[in-house]
């Protein structure tokens, strides 16, 4: 795929929004309501990361999409597959998820949503990652086209878009990945910061853990048999539309400012600003316990390090992360 560069995104972006909706979530091209019914899915990849690890991975940036969490989006399609899920507070204290993909592409990843202020900040650790997203409020769109990414709307890539049935827009635009921007980078384009291995000594013993927004939840349950933190949202447990259950193996509750931003939902809700740059306190949740850490991420361009209180590294399990921004 050739990548469209910025000086054609301007107009593109501006093109397909819709003024001052960020609860609507807008979308061009096939994504306006009024296009394909698709419920296929990608062939499967034929090239990408070496499963076994001895060869090299492919060049290329990691895969963000901002993926859809209100009750009617549920369940979600892809979201098994992400290497790091971040869970993020939005207007009317509701979340949203942006989901980062670099080891395997799934063959469909949604329902796909808008994008917010505070992603910019968040996705600067990568190197020009692709931001997949159905649009923003009009007057974030030139602080996107200015960001270090590669932006991708609904409509700009034929065949990588599609409406799915059974969701009521705007909860029903999916992505095939691979259509959009080919095979899979390998998770050393995770260019987090996360340290991986074995977890330190001490922590607590946890079987269950609740973070609350305003007016959403997150539980994650330690199942000893998967050796997995089961993800529920809102109460109800999270699977995909494939009937998997999503679990995580590490679940970091990182204690964030979260701030007004000069953003407004039609409504007029404002749009929260997560500072994702900085330090504070956390808990990191892996093989059933959970342990107090520290967090540091001394800039932009910087992936954030996890510490325990000692200062030693806060090594994660292998496998999914999830990354919680409460309000410190």
């Amino acid at each position: 795929m050739v990548r469209m560069r910025r000086g054609a995104w301007a107009a593109a972006l501006l093109a397909v929004t819709v003024t001052g909706s960020l609860m609507t979530g807008c979308t061009a091209g096939d994504g306006s309501g009024g296009g394909p019914v698709d419920d296929s899915r990608a062939p499967s990849r034929s090239d990408g990361p070496d499963p076994s690890g001895s060869g090299e991975p492919d060049a290329g940036p990691v895969l963000a999409v901002k993926i859809d969490n209100v009750p009617a989006a549920r369940p979600q399609t892809g979201l098994d597959a992400a290497d790091v899920v971040y869970a993020e507070q939005v207007e009317g204290g509701l979340s949203r998820l942006m989901a980062v993909f670099a080891s395997t592409y799934p063959k469909a990843v949604g329902p796909v949503r808008s994008a917010r202020e505070s992603d910019l900040e968040l996705l600067r650790q990568f190197d020009e990652p692709t931001l997949a997203f159905s649009g923003a409020q009009r007057k974030l769109l030139p602080l996107i086209d200015e960001a270090p990414l590669d932006p991708q709307l609904p409509g700009k890539v034929s065949g990588a878009w599609y409406r799915g049935a059974g969701k009521a827009a705007p909860h029903n635009l999916y992505l095939h990945p691979e259509r959009l921007v080919g095979s899979a980078p390998g998770d050393a384009a995770l260019t987090t910061g996360f340290s991986y291995g074995a977890a330190p000594s001490g922590g607590t013993p946890e079987t269950s853990r609740t973070v609350r927004f305003p007016s959403a939840r997150f539980t994650f349950t330690w199942s000893a048999e998967r050796k997995r933190w089961l993800v529920a949202m809102d109460g109800t447990p999270t699977v995909t539309t494939e009937g998997t259950s999503v679990a995580a193996a590490t679940v970091v509750v990182q204690y964030v400012k979260v701030r007004e931003s000069k953003y407004h939902d039609v409504l007029g809700n404002n749009s929260p600003y997560t500072e994702s740059v900085g330090s504070g306190t956390a808990q990191v949740l892996r093989d059933g316990r959970s342990f107090d850490a520290k967090w540091t991420r001394s800039g932009a361009a910087d992936g954030t390090r996890f510490t325990t209180p000692d200062g030693a590294p806060m090594n994660f399990a292998r496998g999914q992360v999830w990354v919680v921004f409460a309000k410190a």
